[in-house]
Protein backbone atom coordinates (compact mmCIF):
# COMPACT_ATOMS: atom_id res chain seq x y z
CA UNK A 1 0.00 0.00 0.00
CA UNK A 2 1.25 3.48 -0.51
CA UNK A 3 2.27 5.64 1.91
CA UNK A 4 -1.04 7.83 2.14
CA UNK A 5 -2.86 4.34 2.22
CA UNK A 6 -0.85 3.51 5.64
CA UNK A 7 -1.77 6.68 7.34
CA UNK A 8 -5.35 6.08 6.32
CA UNK A 9 -5.28 2.56 7.67
CA UNK A 10 -3.73 3.75 11.09
CA UNK A 11 -6.63 6.36 11.63
CA UNK A 12 -8.78 3.69 10.53
CA UNK A 13 -7.54 1.05 13.28
CA UNK A 14 -7.26 3.49 15.92
CA UNK A 15 -11.32 4.08 15.58
CA UNK A 16 -11.94 0.55 15.00
CA UNK A 17 -9.76 -0.55 18.06
CA UNK A 18 -9.77 2.41 20.31
CA UNK A 19 -13.32 3.73 19.04
CA UNK A 20 -11.94 6.81 18.71
CA UNK A 21 -13.64 9.19 16.85
CA UNK A 22 -12.48 10.40 13.44
CA UNK A 23 -11.18 13.49 14.37
CA UNK A 24 -9.39 12.54 16.96
CA UNK A 25 -7.95 9.44 15.39
CA UNK A 26 -6.97 11.84 12.21
CA UNK A 27 -5.00 14.25 14.95
CA UNK A 28 -3.40 11.08 16.53
CA UNK A 29 -2.00 10.57 13.03
CA UNK A 30 -0.91 14.16 12.08
CA UNK A 31 1.05 14.77 15.38
CA UNK A 32 2.55 11.43 14.99
CA UNK A 33 3.45 12.27 11.56
CA UNK A 34 4.65 16.05 12.28
CA UNK A 35 6.70 13.92 14.85
CA UNK A 36 8.00 12.04 11.77
CA UNK A 37 7.40 8.82 13.40
CA UNK A 38 6.37 7.52 9.87
CA UNK A 39 9.31 8.59 8.21
CA UNK A 40 10.77 5.45 7.67
CA UNK A 41 7.38 4.56 5.71
CA UNK A 42 7.36 7.51 3.34
CA UNK A 43 10.89 6.52 2.35
CA UNK A 44 10.43 2.45 1.81
CA UNK A 45 6.43 2.01 1.28
CA UNK A 46 7.45 -2.14 1.31
CA UNK A 47 7.09 -1.63 5.02
CA UNK A 48 3.33 0.15 4.78
CA UNK A 49 2.17 -3.20 5.38
CA UNK A 50 -1.52 -4.22 7.18
CA UNK A 51 0.70 -6.18 9.68
CA UNK A 52 3.23 -3.31 10.19
CA UNK A 53 0.10 -1.22 11.09
CA UNK A 54 -1.06 -3.72 13.30
CA UNK A 55 2.02 -3.12 15.26
CA UNK A 56 2.26 0.90 14.87
CA UNK A 57 -1.28 1.55 16.04
CA UNK A 58 -0.60 0.09 19.31
CA UNK A 59 2.60 2.20 19.77
CA UNK A 60 0.96 5.48 18.13
CA UNK A 61 -2.03 5.41 19.87
CA UNK A 62 0.01 4.39 23.23
CA UNK A 63 2.52 7.93 23.16
CA UNK A 64 -0.17 9.98 20.86
CA UNK A 65 -3.56 9.05 22.95
CA UNK A 66 -5.46 12.86 24.26
CA UNK A 67 -5.18 12.52 28.31
CA UNK A 68 -8.99 11.76 27.50
CA UNK A 69 -9.99 9.86 24.83
CA UNK A 70 -12.92 10.90 23.16
CA UNK A 71 -14.91 7.88 22.35
CA UNK A 72 -17.81 6.99 19.99
CA UNK A 73 -21.09 6.25 21.43
CA UNK A 74 -22.32 2.81 21.63
CA UNK A 75 -24.57 1.24 19.69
Amino acid sequence: MTYEEYLDEIATLLTEIYTLNDDVAIGIVMRAQEDEFFSPHDDDESICTLERAQEDVRAVFKKYKPAKSPRRPAP
